[in-house]
């Protein structure tokens, strides 16, 4: 359960510092934080299309593909939402 709990909150943060700030530099220091942070708990992947790939090349087990996914598109609506409420 851990490795989902970390997708989500890597995701949740890296697509946040995009909305937040649109900088190049943000975004690839969040990406580097994110993987550094959770990396070695989930693999850190963060979307979606890595995961198919993890998947793809064997390198992330097919039973963890559905729960990876759901937890990185909640990371994305969760930080979408806080984005427009701190925005207002």
């Amino acid at each position: 359960m851990n490795k989902y709990l970390v997708e989500f909150l890597g995701t949740l943060f890296f697509l946040y510092v995009i909305l937040a700030t649109g900088n190049a530099l943000a975004i690839g220091a969040a990406l580097a934080i994110a993987i550094l942070v959770g990396g070695a708990i989930s693999g850190g992947n963060y979307n979606p299309a890595v995961s198919v790939m993890m998947v793809a090349a064997g390198k992330l087990p097919k039973n963890d593909l559905i729960p990876y996914i759901l937890a990185q598109v909640a990371g994305g609506l969760a930080a979408l939402e806080l984005y427009k409420r701190v925005k207002l």
